[in-house]
């Protein structure tokens, strides 16, 4: 399926392998237990071309393609999650929106800052009493000449507090109107907006996750993304392209968690020999692998036909729902090969199943995915 570039796709693969044992791995835990997001670390990413894997290099983006962007993401999920997920959310839904959407001023403006890690980018769609039902959001934006007034808040923003700009999708028409809501850039120190509450998480606490607040937060027109109007459709359609890397995270995890297991079963000895020599461990890393490896042709199919220009809603949803599942699943039965000592902080395993259940929830549920695919089944 990648044939056309291993070698390039080997090198990006190291590359993120060696940085993310490098600057990562030595700061896993402490990050987690103080819930610490590295923002001094994303810049440095930035520098790597991590933060904008599939912006064009005329806006000093790596120009890559979703394979790429898979692997960066997988490689370093499998180190933290929580790094993983802020790297998913920086390229794919902010950076992501203004490159699929943006006019050529504000690409010109932002695309460049975001991809070198210069700026951290948020991406606010969720409010406290409209997950799944986003068309009932609250947040509006109301004109005033050449100004839109936005009022209301976001919840559950990735970099809601530490990031530099914000594509937010605010309502500017009637409730229920798919063709009522309409996307904004606003800038980090723009009068009316500031991030709120910080979530203390069971998982993923190195990413930050936090509230934004509109308070009569006025940003100008040139700000619109597209045309009034249309941001509830770029945002389905951001969510896509979200779907793949959520995927990619969720392989990342369980590959971290497998190749744990793995190693401690070799190692660990009961009733005089290794335990991996014991078929009820044997069969369990037996469907781990088997697991992870339909998790990753999934999600690098739907890379291929999102590369390709094709339609892929359905094949985004299979991969992440299927892959954040099976993160569930083989962090879980890790734990299980680890015993006692799976349950403790000491080993790396009890991280990967706290980091592994958002997968199943963030950028749509697997009960959301579950709808997208049977919709687009029905549709046939």
């Amino acid at each position: 399926m990648v044939n056309h570039k291993t070698d390039q796709l080997q090198l990006i693969q190291q590359t993120a392998r060696d940085f993310a044992k490098t600057h990562i791995l030595p700061h896993v835990m402490k990050w987690d237990e103080s819930q610490h997001f590295p923002v001094d670390m994303m810049h440095e990413m930035g520098k790597q071309g991590f933060l904008g894997v599939l912006v064009p290099e005329k806006y000093n983006g790596a120009g890559l393609t979703y394979q790429e962007y898979i692997t960066v993401i997988e490689e370093i999920a499998k180190v933290c999650g929580s790094i993983g997920l802020s790297v998913a959310a920086h390229n794919s839904l902010c950076t992501g929106h203004i490159l699929a959407f943006g006019n050529e001023e504000q690409k010109q403006k932002y695309l460049s800052k975001l991809a070198t890690g210069e700026w951290i980018g948020a991406w606010g769609l969720t409010e406290a009493n409209t997950g799944s039902d986003a068309m009932r959001m609250q947040c509006t934006a109301t004109r005033e000449g050449e100004y839109w007034i936005i009022e209301g808040s976001k919840n559950w923003i990735t970099h809601g507090i530490s990031g530099d700009v914000v594509v937010v999708i605010a309502r500017t028409g009637e409730l229920l109107d798919s063709r009522g809501m309409t996307a904004f850039i606003v800038e980090r120190g723009t009068p009316g907006f500031l991030g709120g509450k910080k979530e203390n998480k069971l998982g993923m606490r190195a990413s930050e996750t936090a509230e934004l607040i509109f308070n009569q937060c006025k940003v100008h027109q040139s700000q619109v993304i597209g045309e009034v109007g249309e941001g509830f459709i770029q945002a389905m359609k951001i969510l896509d392209g979200g779907r793949i890397s959520i995927a990619a995270l969720s392989v990342g995890i369980a590959k971290g968690a497998y190749e744990a297991a793995v190693e401690y079963s070799k190692q660990r000895q009961q009733f005089g020999k290794p335990i991996s020599h014991f078929q009820g461990i044997a069969f369990k890393l037996a469907d781990m692998a088997a697991k992870i490896e339909a998790s990753e042709l999934l999600t690098r199919q739907a890379g291929e036909m999102k590369d390709l220009g094709q339609k892929m809603t359905k094949q985004a949803a299979m991969a992440k729902y299927y892959a954040s599942e099976v993160a569930v699943a083989v962090s879980t039965d890790a734990v299980q090969i680890f015993g006692g000592y799976g349950y403790t902080k000491d080993f790396p395993v009890e991280k990967y199943y706290r980091d592994s259940k958002l997968c199943t929830i963030g950028e749509g549920t697997s009960e959301i995915q579950k709808l997208v695919i049977a919709r687009e089944i029905v549709k046939g």
